[in-house]
């Protein structure tokens, strides 16, 4: 029910020649669907890495005024919410551990407000302990969602090769993972689902898993607003994120359609670039392929900058703006034709605006699904380049 799409409103409106209505109603679907909100409860023991998670997570260097605080002892005592940079409907949460305060996990979790939390993960540096076990089944309880995450995972790895004669990654990880397993399960949690992650490189081991889990097991109305806040680090939450900008076209382009009914020379055409620059420009945050985003994979790849920024072959790579969506509409044979043609139509009684409004629906769905597949391509060919991989392929 809560992502129910109003074409049935929309197409009301237009039989009652309510184009104003129906603008509205479009809207106020797409304004509804970007501040969907998500809340992610993060708690652990102090050290465990948490708010190095929750930096990670959004993107945010620990360094940047806007990270959450990190360090070897506890440094949240009290619940710290810290919205996504560019998904504030996203928050993360940091929660004080429980370790840390005098209330036992039942009274915690009411401390906490676990109400406002779609789902909880719990960190552990080390072996999950007595408490992370006891607030997983309240939580449990609750009928709310949780996950184990095992952070540090890179610092294993490295104390593992040094002090191992015959080291095998696969293998110690495989260790780790069963440690962490069988120390839940002796302790009550049945079936523990454990991710094996490192903050500071979310490409290696468990976080595609755990977000495909997460994923999975949200509302379908609130899974779109974690694919968009989840950093991009792999070909395929790529893939995702443009499935989901593509479903979204077709009401930007009935938005321009509707707008192209009012008979004002040049209106649809000032409005549309307008619209375009500002959805090509969700589509670029979206793919991590803004400045801000760009200088931050540089620097926790340590590929340079100009490298990255060198295979981004589209228009799109420049600041978007009118000027560069012209550019793109001109590339566009069909796009140019669609576009000249709303112009002439509008201002043909009666059946020319119904003529108008589909060649503006064509002309923007075309012209936005251009910019989407330009992105998507520069997108793959900075990730595989981030990770030293061949991008001619």
């Amino acid at each position: 029910m809560e992502n129910q799409e109003p074409i049935e409103e929309i197409t009301e409106a237009l039989k009652n020649n309510d184009a104003a209505s129906a603008v509205a109603k479009v809207q106020e679907y797409l304004e509804k669907q970007d501040n969907i909100p998500l809340n992610i409860a993060i708690t652990g023991e102090s050290g465990s890495g948490k708010s190095t998670f929750v930096n990670a997570f959004r993107g945010v260097d620990n360094r940047d005024e806007r990270a959450a605080p990190t360090g070897c002892v506890e440094t949240t005592m009290e619940v710290t919410p810290y919205p996504h940079p560019n998904y504030p409907n996203v928050t993360m949460w940091d929660l004080p551990g429980i370790g840390t305060t005098n209330f036992p996990a039942s009274k915690y979790l009411k401390h906490v407000g676990f109400e406002k939390f779609d789902f909880f993960i719990i960190i552990s540096a080390d072996r999950f302990r007595e408490n992370d076990v006891k607030l997983a089944q309240e939580i449990q309880k609750m009928k709310k969602k949780f996950y184990f995450v095992r952070s540090k995972i890179d610092d294993n790895l490295r104390a593992a090769e040094r002090s191992q004669r015959e080291f095998n990654k696969e293998k110690t990880l495989g260790r780790i993972r069963q440690d962490c397993v069988q120390g839940l399960q002796k302790q009550g949690v049945e079936s523990p689902k454990v991710f094996l992650i490192s903050s500071f490189d979310l490409h290696l081991y468990d976080f595609q898993l755990l977000e495909e889990i997460m994923e999975r097991e949200l509302p379908a109305h609130k899974r779109n607003a974690l694919l968009f806040a989840i950093p991009t680090i792999n070909l395929e939450i790529i893939n995702k994120k443009k499935e989901a900008f593509q479903a979204k076209i077709k009401y930007q382009a009935l938005n321009s359609a509707l707008v192209a009914a009012v008979p004002i020379p040049g209106l649809s055409i000032v409005a549309d670039l307008g619209m375009l620059v500002a959805f090509t420009k969700q589509y670029k945050i979206g793919f991590g392929l803004d400045s801000e985003s760009l200088q931050k994979l540089a620097d926790s790849t340590h590929v340079p900058l100009s490298d990255l920024q060198a295979v981004m072959t589209s228009p799109l790579a420049a600041e978007i703006s009118k000027d560069v969506i012209i550019k793109v509409i001109s590339m566009s044979a069909v796009a140019t034709a669609l576009m000249a043609a709303e112009e002439g139509l509008r201002f043909i009684p009666l059946l020319g605006i119904v003529a108008a409004m589909s060649a503006s629906y064509a002309s923007v769905y075309k012209v936005l699904h251009d910019c989407l597949n330009m992105l998507a391509e520069d997108a793959q060919k900075v990730l595989m380049k981030a990770l030293g991989l061949n991008t001619s392929v």
